[in-house]
């Protein structure tokens, strides 16, 4: 049953499921055509920006993750309330086996959700063209959320819905962090401490949702037709936690090397 929202927008109202489900049963491929250019743009753009100046593009920076954190705000109120509903009054059997969020309200955002994956590879040309540091989570993380979301959705499996408001929900923190970071407003340490804390928790979340949905499917309730997006869903969670707990370590917890402040004074006097 789908959730019945108090106020729906006329664009919700005219949003039509079986359009873009039939176009994702017959275009998902299409994301591996997206992230083999992706990982091209990014790592030929790298090599492009060896030894040339980098880039401020601070205005263009905030103005980008200004966007995906008020996208991902709205989708965050559009789905969550949906997946708090399908758990409190049908039991967590049906939120991870009955796909009847890809109705109505919440099936447009869902439709957003998957095309939202596609944007979100712009993030990456700004480190590159920034010179910042480009870890490995980074671009293995976008490329293969997109991948996964666009490979699962023609499947519209349940245990989606969990996934895709865990990360409206994330992104709208992290992503209006970033705006305000570009915009040089002083952010206290911990604020980016804790999103990275909501990530793995993220990350927990998802590997659970996925290895309960397996536990069903064992004991013979069906959860989709196939248990490989299960299946892959695990792995996919698995490596996340793996990597962006090694992340929060290197980051938040191991000491980095402090250069001694008379050898400071010494550099600065040479």
């Amino acid at each position: 049953m789908a959730y019945n929202h108090s106020f729906v927008f006329g664009f919700e109202k005219q949003y039509d499921h079986s359009l873009f489900n039939d176009y994702m049963h017959r275009h998902w491929q299409d994301s591996f055509i997206y992230s083999a250019v992706y990982v091209l743009v990014v790592f030929c753009g790298k090599k492009w920006m060896e030894n040339r100046p980098r880039y401020d593009l601070r205005p263009y920076l905030a103005t980008w993750s200004a966007v995906l954190g008020i996208f991902s705000i709205f989708g965050a109120v559009r789905t969550v309330p949906e997946l708090i509903s399908s758990v409190r009054d049908y039991g967590l059997e049906y939120s991870l086996c009955v796909p009847s969020y890809f109705e109505g309200v919440t099936g447009f955002w869902c439709f957003m959700f998957a095309v939202s994956k596609v944007y979100e590879l712009g993030d990456t040309i700004f480190i590159v063209l920034r010179k910042q540091q480009l870890i490995f989570l980074h671009w293995y993380h976008h490329i293969t959320v997109l991948i996964y979301v666009w490979y699962t959705y023609p499947a519209n499996l349940g245990f989606g819905r969990w996934f895709m408001g865990m990360n409206y929900a994330v992104h709208s923190i992290m992503y209006t962090y970033y705006a305000l970071r570009a915009m040089r407003f002083n952010i206290p340490k911990f604020v980016s401490i804790l999103i990275t804390l909501l990530q793995l928790t993220q990350m927990i979340i998802g590997c659970t949702v996925t290895y309960l949905t397996h536990q069903m499917n064992q004991r013979g309730i069906k959860c989709g037709q196939s248990e490989q997006p299960v299946k892959y869903g695990m792995i996919m969670y698995g490596t996340y936690f793996i990597l962006f707990a090694h992340f929060f370590y290197t980051s938040y917890i191991v000491e980095k090397p402090k250069v001694r402040s008379a050898e400071m004074n010494g550099k600065k006097k040479s």
